[in-house]
């Protein structure tokens, strides 16, 4: 597959013995529908949106258009954009248009996951031994026979996540007490470079990205994500947003945590194989190790310790597993559709280096 020309050179990320240079909010992307050119049109303008009832009452859930929408609409409570006001964080229409979309969502989750288990056991049980038959798992595909242009694919979607890593799961900490605090903090204090800036995973994926030749800036993918993999950040926005669902956010962690370990020794010996260069290799390399301890704490430390003093959320934390293997698999079957028919994954391939 050929990819165009690149049109800027990629952003490389500070020198560990230097300061992080200042970098601009992401830029904010055109809409791809009703919904999605309103809260476009709200931001740059600075005006509340108006008319959107009808639309956000008749959107595919699980379509460009809504998950767009509510990606941006999320993102104000991240890094924002360049050039948008930063009050438009708690504008009261922005709010009233974030809840009607998360209302589809949620809904949408839900019915999806109508038949999952609902306690913690079962949820998690079928995810503790890995499978016999891997034929329908992408990082498999990817460590036998991915080429480099897939794994820049691949690290192209997975950057509007990967660098803010574990910040949607850091509204999670002041919901939680005793126990399952104090688990929670350790592994963030793990995913955010325990102390060492260098060290922290977000900034390790941009150099993972730089040894594919990607452009590391923050969000610069944006455009080019297409609605299952915005529909994969926006559950994490979701769940961490909402006290109501701290319990769905714990188990989405989990989910994440538990699968993450031969997911990413797998992908590492990929990146090994293609020749994709040393940081590329270790940010997954580092997961085997890290994820496997991780995975540990957050089942009996932080699961247990949650439903010590809450026992009524474990339907929520089967919930919140359920919803991300739901969204990852959907992901991985858009990937590997296009794939197949020998095209991107992406809305557009990112340029070559």
């Amino acid at each position: 597959m050929t990819a165009p020309a690149r049109t800027r050179p990629a952003r490389t990320p500070a020198p560990a013995d230097g300061p992080a240079q200042a970098a601009p909010g992401p830029v904010l992307v055109e809409g791809r529908g009703p919904l999605s050119r309103t809260v476009v049109a709200a931001l740059r303008g600075g005006r509340p949106p108006a008319g959107y009832d009808e639309a956000a009452a008749g959107a595919d859930p699980w379509g460009e258009d809504l998950q767009l929408a509510l990606y941006l609409l999320y993102e104000l409570h991240y890094r924002g954009f360049e050039g948008v006001a930063e009050d438009l964080e708690w504008d009261p229409e922005l709010l009233r248009l974030r809840g009607a979309l998360e209302a589809r969502f949620l809904h949408a989750l839900r019915t999806a996951t109508a038949d999952a288990p609902r306690t913690v056991a079962e949820a998690f049980a079928p995810l503790l031994v890995e499978p016999v038959d891997l034929s329908g798992s992408l990082s498999h595909q990817l460590e036998t026979e991915g080429e480099l242009w897939q794994l820049r694919e691949y690290a192209a979607l997975r950057s509007l996540y990967h660098l803010k890593e574990a910040d949607p799961h850091a509204w999670v900490i002041p919901r939680l007490r005793g126990r399952a605090k104090a688990a929670m903090v350790a592994i963030e204090y793990d995913e955010f470079g325990a102390g060492h800036p260098d060290r922290i995973h977000a900034r390790l994926f941009a150099a993972l990205m730089a040894d594919l030749g990607l452009d590391t800036a923050y969000g610069h993918y944006l455009d080019q994500a297409p609605a299952p993999l915005l529909a994969t950040v926006n559950l994490m926005s979701l769940l961490g947003l909402h006290r109501s669902l701290r319990g769905a956010l714990v188990g989405h962690f989990a989910c994440v945590e538990v699968t993450s370990s031969p997911g990413s020794r797998r992908l590492a010996k990929a990146m090994r194989r293609c020749g994709a260069g040393p940081a590329a290799e270790h940010f997954y390399a580092e997961h085997v190790e890290a994820d496997a301890v991780h995975e540990q704490v957050v089942r009996h430390e932080v699961i247990g310790g949650l439903l010590a003093d809450e026992p009524q959320l474990e339907p929520d934390v089967a919930f919140g597993c359920a919803a991300t293997l739901l969204l990852e698999d959907r992901l991985a079957d858009h990937i590997r559709t296009a794939w197949q028919q020998h095209r991107s994954a992406l809305r557009t391939p990112p340029a070559t280096g």
